[in-house]
C-alpha cells in the first residue's frame, strides 16, 4: 500500500455550543486542518455523523457542509456507523487516498447534541437492536449498566475497580484546551458518586456534547519539501463488525470486533499492540473501556480492572470522552487528532516522553462497529 500521511488536524472545543449551528462547528474544524497543513485543501471530504438528521434536522451534509466550508464541487457524503462513525470516516478517506484514487482527503467527524433538549437518549438508542433492545426502553447507557453487573457478577469485583479511569480522564484533562471538564477528581467524590444506572455512576459515563474535528490525508510524496507539520503516517486502518444485539454473542464481555480489528490494524503496520507508546482507548463506559483494554490484550479477560495497579499503556492521554467529553460520531477524530498532538510533541503537560507510535479505537453501539488506526510518526 502506498504510504499515507496525516497533513492536518483541526478541533473545535468540546461542550454545550448552543450558539454555533452543526454547519459552523465543522466549519471551524475544516479551515483550522487546513491552516494547519499550510493550505491543503480535500478532493473529497467524508463526514462521520451520526445524530444530524434526527437531532439537528439536517441530512445530506456533503452537499451542506462543503458549501458552507468553500469546498463545494468535490466527493463529500456522510458515514454513519453510530459512535464510530467519525473513525469510520477516517477510514474511507485512507482507502481513497492510499488506493490513488484521490490525492488528498478529508475525514470530518461532527456531532450538534444540543440542537434536542430531550429525548437524545433514545435517539442513540438506535445504535443498539432497536427492534429487540431499543424498541423495549434499552438505552446505551443501562445496556453498559448491565454489563458492568454482568462482570462484577463474573469475575469478583466491587464498583471502585473500575474507578481509575475516570480518575485519569479527568487527570488528563486539565491540560487539555479542548475539554469539557478541565478539574482532576479526588477519590472520595467517586466514592459519593450519584447513580445513573445500577451500577453505572455519574462519573462511569461520558457526557455528551458538540464538537468537530477535521484530519487530512496524503500521500507522503506529495507533502512539500518543508512540510508546515511533522508528518504523521497512518500505518494501519481496520474496521470489524460484531452481532449488533448483546444476546447474539456467545460471550457478551468479549468484544470480539475490537479484538479482530486490533489485530488487523497491528498486522497492516507490522506491530504488536504492545509496541505502541499511547492506545486512545474508546472510554463511553468505564465498563467499555475495560473491555476493551482486554479485547486489545493488554489484559486477560477479567483483569481489565487490574491494570492501574499493575501499570499500563499512556491511556485517555488528554481526557478521553469522559473528562473531554463525548461528541458521539466525531469522538473517533478526536482520539487521532490527540494522538497525532502527541506523536508531533506538541501535547505541552500532556506530553508522553519519546511517543512515536499510537493505537487509537473508536467502538459504535455496543462494539458492535469497532475502528482501529495504528499512527506512527
Amino acid at each position: 500500500m502506498t504510504e499515507v500521511v496525516i497533513a492536518g488536524i483541526g478541533m473545535t472545543p468540546v461542550g454545550e455550543h448552543w450558539d454555533l449551528s452543526l454547519r459552523t462547528l465543522a466549519a471551524r474544524a475544516i479551515l483550522s486542518a487546513e491552516k494547519d497543513a499550510g493550505g491543503l485543501k480535500p478532493q473529497a471530504l467524508y463526514i462521520g455523523n451520526f445524530l444530524g438528521s434526527m437531532v439537528s434536522h439536517q441530512a445530506n451534509l456533503g452537499a451542506l457542509i462543503t458549501d458552507n466550508s468553500g469546498l463545494g464541487g468535490i466527493e463529500s457524503f456522510t458515514i454513519e456507523a453510530a459512535e464510530a462513525s467519525g473513525a469510520a470516516a477516517l477510514h474511507m478517506a485512507y482507502l481513497a487516498v492510499s488506493s490513488g484514487f484521490v490525492d488528498t482527503a478529508m475525514a470530518l467527524g461532527v456531532e450538534k447534541v444540543t440542537d434536542m433538549t430531550d429525548g437524545v437518549e433514545k435517539i442513540l438508542a438506535t445504535g443498539l437492536d432497536f427492534d429487540y433492545e431499543g424498541f423495549e426502553g434499552v438505552t446505551p447507557a443501562a445496556q453498559a449498566a448491565l454489563l458492568m453487573q454482568r462482570y462484577i457478577y463474573q469475575y469478583g469485583v466491587g464498583h471502585a475497580a473500575f474507578n481509575w479511569l475516570p480518575l485519569l480522564a479527568h487527570t488528563n484533562a486539565v491540560h487539555n484546551p479542548n475539554a469539557m471538564y478541565r478539574k482532576a477528581l479526588k477519590p472520595e467524590v467517586l466514592q459519593s458518586a450519584p447513580p445513573v444506572v445500577d451500577p453505572l455512576t455519574l462519573y462511569d459515563i461520558a457526557p455528551y456534547a458538540d464538537g468537530a474535528a477535521a484530519v487530512i490525508l496524503t500521500r507522503s510524496g506529495l507533502l512539500p519539501k518543508k512540510p508546515v507539520q511533522k508528518p504523521v503516517r497512518l500505518l494501519g486502518s481496520s474496521v470489524i463488525t460484531d452481532a449488533l444485539a448483546l444476546y447474539d454473542r456467545p460471550d457478551p464481555l468479549r468484544f470480539e470486533a475490537a479484538r479482530r480489528s486490533v489485530e488487523q490494524a497491528c498486522r497492516q503496520a507490522g506491530i504488536l499492540p504492545g509496541d505502541v507508546d499511547l492506545f486512545e482507548v474508546d472510554d463511553f463506559t468505564s465498563i467499555y473501556a475495560v473491555l476493551a483494554l482486554e479485547a486489545a490484550g493488554f489484559a486477560l479477560p477479567g483483569e481489565g480492572t487490574q491494570l492501574s495497579e499493575r501499570g499500563h499503556v499512556p491511556l485517555l492521554t488528554m481526557g478521553g470522552s469522559k473528562a473531554r467529553g463525548c461528541p458521539v460520531g466525531a469522538s473517533g477524530l478526536y482520539q487521532v487528532c490527540e494522538a497525532v498532538t502527541q506523536l508531533r510533541g506538541q501535547a505541552g503537560a500532556l506530553q508522553v516522553p519519546g511517543a512515536r507510535l499510537a493505537m487509537t479505537q473508536s467502538l459504535g453501539g455496543p462494539a458492535s462497529t469497532a475502528v482501529t488506526h495504528i499512527l506512527k510518526v
